[in-house]
């Protein structure tokens, strides 16, 4: 059958039809464990009540009124927000692409304000994801994401993950800003070591820099905090966040502190469904749910036992895993290179079961925050038999 959809994507041929909590539904009711949650959006699993009900009732009373008027549920949720972070200001977005170029926008006019309009520069890191629009894959650097596009943007410089030389070495008193994943997603699943972000923070503030976390994909209470920045005091100037803070509703912010923000006046930028009533319903609900004490203790405490768990496949399958990787519910194994990992997650689908492939040839989890021990045994049967039939190939 022909398309008429530009060729994005590659999915395979499988169509769901419902979603309940952790699971998945096809067309014949069979059920798919669900353990990459629309990469890492779903944060409460498919149709939780609380999301539902609240788009429900908004669905009867308001969808859009653009942000000519004020939708006041949009100041209480940038309230929840400041309440319980570093930020001051918040911006409303559809997406984490939208929210990482306001937030580079936000910098840059933060210094054209303070008497530095040639200061542009924004230091990365390799292995970075930032999202797909121009502005953000010029961001990453990732050479695949930038080629095809004309030449690199001016005014953004990668350096090697983690790597607290270099840093020193690359950040200077013309350096605008520093962007990184408290943990990378699509770059390998790494988790940057606290110590690290205590050194940006330091190195920002000697030089003047402002220190940017994208936590699109590992916010949201993925890590057992609200943030995943909030692990260490090295708190950021502004912040981007998106996928799982709508649930599976298109929703994303960045936030800054007062001293950013309050240069992003009138006009210098606008989206025409940023915020609108029912994302701000969805999001609301959301927060309620992440910020009870139960359900980050139950990141915490599961997330351990599946970290637990992928080590030991990492040590009874080292002819294939290499390591196990990340933080609270979002996890990976690196294999090795001869086992390729978007291949892998084709193995575990055949067993039902459904993970990503990040970077650096990782396998990725990133399941519903709701998960319990009974589905991490059950994720974890899956992906033994399907690392056991890779053994027996000797390649995925």
């Amino acid at each position: 059958m022909t398309s008429n959809l530009i060729p994005s994507y590659a999915p395979p041929n499988l169509i769901f039809e419902r979603g309940s909590g952790v699971y998945l539904f096809d067309g014949n009711g069979e059920p798919w464990l669900d353990f990459i949650a629309g990469i890492a959006v779903n944060a409460l699993g498919h149709c939780h009540p609380a999301l539902t009900s609240a788009l429900h009732e908004q669905t009867d009373r308001l969808w859009h009124v653009s942000n000519m008027f004020d939708v006041p549920m949009r100041e209480q949720l940038a309230a929840m927000y400041c309440e319980s972070s570093f930020a001051d200001l918040v911006f409303f977005t559809n997406s984490g692409t939208e929210a990482i170029e306001g937030l580079l926008k936000a910098a840059r006019r933060f210094h054209f304000e303070n008497g530095q309009p040639d200061r542009i520069e924004v230091l990365t890191f390799q292995g970075a994801f930032h999202g797909r629009s121009y502005g953000a894959i010029n961001a990453g650097g990732n050479p695949a994401y930038l080629k095809g596009f004309g030449p690199a943007m001016a005014g953004f410089k990668q350096l090697p993950f983690a790597d607290e030389q270099a840093f020193i070495d690359a950040i200077s008193h013309d350096t605008a800003a520093v962007l990184i994943e408290p943990v990378q997603g699509e770059g390998g699943v790494r988790a940057a070591p606290e110590g690290f972000l205590r050194l940006l923070r330091a190195k920002c503030d000697e030089t003047g820099a402002l220190l940017l976390y994208d936590e699109i994909q590992c916010g949201a209470g993925r890590t057992g905090k609200l943030f995943a920045h909030q692990w260490t005091d090295a708190e950021p100037d502004g912040m981007a966040v998106a996928k799982g803070v709508g649930g599976g509703f298109p929703l994303g912010a960045f936030l800054t502190s007062q001293k950013v923000g309050q240069h992003m006046i009138v006009g210098t930028h606008g989206s025409t469904y940023g915020g609108n009533p029912l994302a701000m319903a969805v999001g609301i609900a959301l927060w309620n749910e992440i910020t009870k004490p139960e359900t980050m203790a139950n990141v915490i405490e599961t997330g351990g036992f599946l970290k637990q768990q992928l080590a030991r496949l990492a040590d009874e399958f080292p002819d294939i895993i290499m390591e196990s990787r990340g933080k609270g519910l979002l996890l990976g194994l690196k294999l090795h290179e001869q086992f390729i990992a978007r291949e892998m997650t084709g193995l575990a689908r055949d067993q039902g079961l459904l993970i990503g492939a990040a970077g650096d040839n990782v396998i990725r989890m990133a399941p519903p925050l709701i998960i319990t021990k009974d589905h991490v045994r059950e994720a974890v049967a899956k992906l033994e038999k399907a690392l056991h039939t890779a053994r027996k190939s000797g390649t995925s």
